[in-house]
């Protein structure tokens, strides 16, 4: 302790002062707003529990559909072919699986 002030760029709890501090604290102040920009549309355009219901059914209708339709056309092929077999049957549903996951993948994409 020589009584002399103390003119050092840092601050006694150990924090910097300074071009970078101000940097870091602008940079943060900004990443701060954005988000709560982004919570405040969230909560403006949260629909109502009718408005989920039917996104959620039009992701179900989407997925199930093909699955539905590839069973139906799989079956219909199989009956038409002698000897039976569920070839065409397993093949369209899985087809009808991978079909409707592009198609509520695409869906919810656009949507979110």
């Amino acid at each position: 302790m020589s009584g002399k002030p103390d003119t050092s760029d840092e601050r006694p709890d150990g924090a910097a002062e300074g071009p970078a501090r101000a940097d870091s604290d602008r940079q943060l102040e900004r990443e701060l707003d954005a988000r709560v920009r982004r919570m405040q549309r969230a909560e403006r355009e949260r629909g109502d529990l009718l408005a989920q219901s039917v996104f959620l059914g039009t992701i179900a209708g989407l997925f199930v559909v093909p699955i539905v339709a590839g069973a139906y056309l799989g079956r219909w092929i199989d009956e038409q072919i002698a000897g039976y077999s569920v070839r065409w049957t397993v093949g369209l549903i899985c087809t009808g699986v991978a079909v409707g996951a592009i198609n509520v993948y695409f869906f919810v994409k656009d949507r979110l």
